[in-house]
């Protein structure tokens, strides 16, 4: 079978996506899978590979890193994707694209568009979980857990940016309403620091969004499944005392910004409960394949708040989404399989939808 890994992209996420990429030709076996790769450059030119370009780095699992191609890579509508020379055969893509151009649906509509099958959520769940305000309503709506937040864009006024914190109280959380790792997030103590806090997340999106700060451990569960989610045991993100919280540089830049934990020190019912609510907001915002999901769980009251969904996690080496998966004894050999076999029944099913009389 020839899997398609669509690889870099646009998005602030670039090098992490090379480090995942890596991990997962890695670990497709090599006996059931031929490995097809397209790069995509930061300014978004895609790049088939002639050859697999396996770079080491240390201790960070080595890059598939990205040779330019003179020969352009294009969709066909109905037809998948070509070069000059022809259709490239290719049975299923694996898009390993993190943040913007990866997770929001865009690459996810082409791959509709070319009529074929892809790993991971399909165009409404890609596009709604990465808007975390579209998100966080419709767990809201669906009765699940969220912590009071506001939203707000370029044309806010000053006075509407402060009448925003203040209807949520100090201190808040202000990030972009649709970007990745982090990007853009910072806690905000009071008002003197907002417009800079504000300024720094509109760089990444033209919305922002405002969060309540809880005093609280930072979990996360990994779920895979179409229509049937199954959760996996959680584990906990613990930031060192530098960052405060895992921020872009205690995820990627300081390599002791954070300890991950595979498993997080939670009882059975606790454990349960977080499961649980992670199938319910993955299904609510009609994720597919695979996704991670992110809670709050406060330290003092044991209050559980959905906080985000990434549709294409890290795959990394150290990343958690497999590590969770792993620790509850599904390799990751075994988790790339079952990706690839969901991707495909999901296409299979889809083919059975009529479109006219």
């Amino acid at each position: 079978m020839n899997i398609c890994i669509l690889y870099g992209g646009r998005s602030g996420e670039h090098e992490i996506s090379l480090r995942s990429a890596a991990s997962v030709v890695r670990n497709l076996d090599p006996s059931r899978y031929a490995v097809v790769a397209i790069g995509i450059d930061k300014a978004g030119r895609w790049h088939l590979q002639e050859e697999l370009h396996l770079l080491e780095t240390a201790g960070q699992g080595g890059i598939l890193s990205i040779a330019p191609a003179s020969k352009p890579v294009f969709i066909v509508p109905s037809d998948g994707i070509h070069t000059p020379a022809g259709r490239l055969a290719v049975d299923c893509v694996f898009p390993v694209l993190h943040g913007s151009f990866g997770e929001d649906g865009t690459v996810q509509g082409l791959l509709e568009i070319a009529r074929l099958p892809y790993v991971g959520a399909g165009v409404p769940g890609s596009a709604i979980s990465i808007d975390k305000e579209s998100a966080k309503r419709l767990w809201r709506d669906a009765g699940l857990p969220i912590v009071d937040f506001q939203s707000v864009d370029r044309s806010s006024s000053a006075k509407e940016l402060r009448e925003a914190a203040a209807r949520i109280g100090w201190p808040v959380f202000v990030k972009p309403c649709s970007a990745g790792s982090s990007l853009g997030a910072s806690r905000v103590n009071d008002e003197r620091e907002l417009d800079a806090a504000i300024a720094h997340a509109l760089r990444y999106d033209t919305r922002a969004l405002l969060e309540r700060c809880v005093d609280a451990r930072e979990i996360e569960c990994a779920v895979i499944g179409n229509s049937r989610p199954r959760a996996f045991p959680p584990g906990e993100i613990v930031p060192s005392r530098a960052h405060g919280f895992y921020d872009y540089d205690a995820k990627y830049t300081d390599k002791d910004g954070a300890s991950l934990e595979a498993a997080a020190r939670v009882d059975d019912a606790v454990r349960k409960r977080i499961m649980r609510a992670a199938e319910s907001a993955y299904a609510a915002v009609r994720c597919e394949g695979m996704a991670r999901v992110d809670f709050f769980l406060g330290r003092r009251t044991g209050e559980l708040f959905v906080n985000e969904i990434n549709t294409i996690p890290g795959f990394t080496s150290i990343s958690m989404f497999p590590r969770m998966c792993e620790a509850s004894g599904l390799p990751y050999a075994q988790l790339l399989d079952t990706l690839i076999e969901l991707a495909l029944t999901r296409d299979a099913e889809k083919k059975t939808v009529r479109y006219e009389e």
